[in-house]
């Protein structure tokens, strides 16, 4: 699917599953489970659609976009990782310009004495993960570190054209110079990384009508591929519009190299320099996507046929999409930062330099395959006697965008205890933004290709242009500002309340695709305000607080089906979403040994100036103002306890809730509440081993999740229709048990 489609909630980071995460309070807590994906972070919701990546690795972007180059293929949360901490959307809005839910990870970096850690995972369908880190002193002055990280994971079903799933490795090694008041690193990393992502992330099932789903006869959710068996498979590329031959999996290399340097150094007078600069290289940044339409039941007068067969195909079948992603990444990153104490404030003087080149494009077809465990391609056979399996090429959203885009950006922000009971925290961050950059602003049809001669009709004559680059070069000014103040009125009540806007202009990868124009260039806004009140005694801390968050100008490229068809075109669309939430978050420590964490969140996301001028004849427009934005729950609830049986011994319990779920834009469909839940055993058998067992989905819903092919434009009127009708999209995973073991020497 395209890569300007921002229709999936925030998420932090992919990483493994049972990782704990330090929340912004301090507190550890499983906040990364997914019972989603196995490779992606359950998403940290707040209420918005999400920006980007937002993970950094030794206070620098992991990866600066994960629009091309994907985080999962570049960072895993490892044995290399020395901790692994939350930012809160203040600071991250201050120091990145981006209003989210952040995570903030740091690199080992060696110590005097030896250690080394060694982590093993496995599950019952053959995933094999293991990573190891070694790290100590060369010399009083020098230290080293170095790490390995392999991960073989098939999935829940073996793919026919590929032996794994996600198949990542990950090499580090690093060398630290001590002196007398800091220290200078220099870290290399290599990735090499091949992921199928979407093409084994969505099934076909039946949409029950009351927000449930239930599983076709034959096609178990999750333990079934809805991927094609292999082969291969034509393509149109849209560089050149010549036919070219590929198989399923030959466009999911990535590979990347990085060179980062890292240097701590006090100046005395409570003053501390902290440089982190970085260079990474990606050849390779490639993945390959699947989407589909409306699933329908072949008749002889389709003319589509299984191959050696001359007998028409008349089961069930779907209209396929695949894009193929081609990218080369580099970027050169630069941020530094001064703190100091001054009496009763904390300040901090930061700049970024942050370089970004990117050399992307994107093809795309269409097909059509059996509804059925790997499914047949069909071929479509003409009247006038020709035939093809693939076709559309190029008419569904193919992508093309050469260029840079740099930010230069000061941030300052101090931390004010101006007594013992009121906290003020304030800071702001102005940002030069320069982009420069190719694109092809130009609609796209079956054929589209760079060198194309093309008519497009009109209201006004036809217009007959060359399909080429245009240049586009932009200079702005975004900005960030946050204040936020705190007052315990005793030792137990508190109140807090903080207000916060970042504010952008579209970037790089929003002009992959048609646009934005210059009349549709405008700044996108995002504020957030919260206030609430917290308190605390020796047993519980707790917070509740009311949120506002809303962002303007947002830009999609939203592809839409033709109800009931195969038929889809691709539009632009820039518009807004409004959030008001509540959110109450608990942690409770009863008795010694027992924890439990607790949240429940009430959020209403609506769409503002959302309208789609149906491409179709027959079918009306969509105006969706006012509309739940689809795939973010208005509800949702954590459940965490977690017990100490003994010092060595602790069990664990996770249970999430999320509410009813929109899976169209007109609201028309939904999926309703579902529960995903994990659960676990760790033993510390001595200082040097511990082992675990972790069960996902232990309730073992057969759910489905995000939204349903097909169904964008399908009014509330119809949906009655499409009672126990057959549908695709994404799916929970499977019951899973997974074994751990960790030895540290």
């Amino acid at each position: 699917m395209p890569l300007l489609s921002w229709s999936s909630p925030v998420a932090a980071a992919e990483v493994t599953d049972s990782i704990a995460l330090v929340t912004e309070k301090g507190e550890e807590r499983n906040v990364m489970l997914n019972a989603s994906d196995a490779t992606k972070p359950r998403e940290i919701q707040i209420g918005l659609p999400s920006e980007d990546v937002n993970v950094y690795e030794n206070g620098l972007p992991a990866v600066y976009s994960s629009t091309v180059h994907q985080l999962a293929r570049h960072w895993r949360s490892d044995a290399s990782l020395n901790s692994v901490s939350l930012i809160n959307p203040m600071e991250s809005a201050i120091t990145t310009g981006n209003i989210a839910y952040s995570v903030d990870s740091y690199s080992k970096l060696g110590q005097r004495e030896f250690k080394g850690i060694v982590n093993y995972h496995t599950n019952l369908f053959g995933w094999q993960n293991l990573d190891m880190n070694i790290s100590g002193g060369i010399t009083d002055k020098w230290q080293y570190t170095a790490s390995i990280y392999q991960n073989f994971d098939p999935g829940s079903f073996k793919p026919k054209f590929t032996d794994y799933s996600d198949r990542t490795q990950l090499y580090h090694v690093g060398v630290t110079r001590l002196f007398g008041k800091g220290s200078i690193s220099i870290l290399y990393k290599f990735s090499k990384s091949n992921g199928l992502g979407s093409m084994v992330n969505a099934a076909p099932f039946i949409y029950v009508g009351d927000g449930g789903v239930k599983e076709i006869p034959g096609f178990s959710l999750g333990t079934t591929s809805y991927a094609p068996i292999g082969g291969e498979f034509k393509y149109m590329d849209v560089m050149d519009g010549q036919i070219k031959s590929g198989r399923w999996g030959d466009f999911t290399n990535n590979q990347a190299h990085e060179v980062s340097v890292l240097s701590d150094y006090k100046l005395g007078n409570d003053c501390m320099l902290n440089l982190r600069a970085k260079y990474m290289d990606a050849p390779n940044a490639n993945y390959v996507d699947f989407g589909g339409s409306s699933i329908f039941k072949a008749t002889d007068a389709d003319n589509l046929f299984e191959d050696d067969s001359d007998t028409p195909y008349t089961g069930l079948a779907e209209g396929r999409r695949t894009w193929i992603h081609i990218g080369k990444v580099k970027n050169i990153l630069f941020t530094g930062e001064l703190t100091k104490r001054l009496g009763s404030h904390d300040l901090r003087f930061g700049l970024n330099e942050w370089y970004y080149n990117l050399d992307y494009h994107s093809s795309s077809f269409q097909w059509i395959g059996t509804v059925s465990a790997y499914p047949g391609i069909l071929t479509k056979k003409y009247a006038d006697g020709t035939s093809d399996k693939f076709r559309g090429f190029n008419e569904l959203s193919p992508e093309y965008t050469n260029g840079y885009e740099n930010k230069l950006a000061f941030y300052l922000t101090d931390n004010w205890n101006i007594t013992s009971k009121f906290n003020l925290y304030f800071g702001g961050r102005l940002e030069y933004y320069r982009m420069s950059a190719d694109q092809i602003p130009f609609e796209r049809y079956s054929g589209f290709h760079i060198g194309d001669i093309h008519t497009y009709p009109g209201a006004k004559g036809s217009n007959t242009v060359k399909i080429e680059p245009r240049h586009v070069l932009k200079n702005k000014l975004n900005y960030a500002a946050t204040l936020q103040g705190t007052y315990q009125f005793s030792r137990n009540f508190g109140i807090t309340t903080d207000a916060t806007v970042a504010t952008r202009f579209p970037r790089i990868n929003e002009y992959a695709g048609t646009g934005p124009s210059d009349d549709q260039y405008k700044r996108v806004s995002i504020p957030l305000v919260r206030g609430g009140i917290t308190y605390r005694n020796n047993w519980i801390d707790m917070t509740s607080m009311v949120t506002y968050i809303s962002k303007s100008n947002n830009i999609d490229q939203q592809n839409v089906t033709n109800p009931g068809t195969t038929q889809s075109k691709t539009t632009l669309l820039i518009y807004g979403i409004q959030t008001i939430g509540w959110t109450t978050s608990a942690e409770i420590h009863p008795f010694k040994g027992f924890n439990f964490h607790a949240l429940f969140t009430y959020q209403k996301p609506t769409y503002k100036n959302y309208f789609i001028k149906s491409p179709f004849e027959g079918v009306p427009d969509l105006n969706a103002n006012g509309n739940i934005v689809k795939e973010i729950p208005q509800i949702l609830i954590e459940l965490d306890p977690s017990y100490n049986i003994t010092n060595d011994v602790r069990l664990w319990l996770s249970f999430r809730y999320f509410g009813k779920t929109y899976a169209n834009l007109t609201n028309a469909l939904y999926f309703s509440g579902r529960w995903e839940t994990f659960g676990g055993v760790t033993w510390d058998v001595n200082k040097h081993m511990t082992i675990g067992a972790t069960v996902i989905n232990f309730l073992n819903q057969k759910g489905a999740s995000g939204t349903i092919n097909g169904a964008e434009l399908l009014s509330k009127d119809e949906a009655g229709k499409y009672r126990n009708y057959y549908m695709s999209g994404n799916y929970l995973r499977p019951f899973t048990v997974e074994f751990s073991a960790t030895f540290k020497f």
